[in-house]
């Protein structure tokens, strides 16, 4: 048989994992019995101190129980399953001696159902609508994007050709830099200054 569960030895403490083979020996259970079913027992020995290990089946939680020689692992999912039964068979004594708590509980499970079916509609009829778009049509809009995103920058090239207005053209404006003010107002000055002399000596001549 293949160990269903993880247990540790109680005599050297060797820790035996799930699914470990053994030769084990069966037999049944006098008079333990679950709604007809009958109880087996299984014995099996220690991998390191050979000392003698028994479980028996658990058919009520579909299970194993560790009897002797050795002591279960602490599983985590198994915790969360027996919080789970605790909690079931603590509600169900709430309900057995108040109907009023039983009628709130009811309504807390169908709303709780009719939140899960209409959750699983909206998924449906998001996949149906998912299905109805073909690869090709994707493609193809996928492939108008791209087109009209070209011709739209194509058309932003155009405007700032157009805005830009080259030498030589009749819309050329030639810009006068500070610098150039400068000089011109010095080659005013010196042609003043130059007509201002030939003036003068043409005065004196007469």
């Amino acid at each position: 048989m293949m160990l269903p569960m993880s247990i540790r030895c109680d005599t050297c403490g060797n820790y035996i994992y799930k699914g470990t083979k053994f030769n084990s020996r069966k037999e049944d259970v006098i008079g333990e019995t679950y709604l007809g079913i009958q109880i087996f027992r299984f014995y099996f020995k220690c991998t390191k101190c050979s000392a003698e290990l028994t479980i028996k089946t658990d058919p009520q939680n579909s299970d194993y129980v560790v009897e002797s020689g050795a002591t279960r692992n602490f599983e985590p999912w198994r915790a969360e399953d027996e919080a789970i039964e605790s909690e079931k068979r603590k509600r169900d004594a709430e309900e057995m001696g108040d109907a009023m708590k039983s009628l709130e509980n009811r309504t807390l499970d169908s709303k709780r159902e009719m939140d899960i079916l209409a959750a699983l509609d909206e998924m449906k009829s998001m996949k149906s609508r998912h299905a109805t778009v073909s690869v090709d049509a994707m493609l193809e809009a996928l492939q108008c994007t791209t087109e009209e995103k070209e011709s739209d920058l194509e058309e932003e090239d155009e405007a700032l050709i157009k805005s830009i207005v080259f030498r030589g053209s009749k819309d050329y404006v030639n810009r006068i830099h500070d610098e150039d003010l400068v000089d011109d107002d010095d080659n005013v000055d010196n042609l003043l200054s130059n007509d201002g002399e030939a003036l003068g000596e043409g005065v004196k001549e007469l």
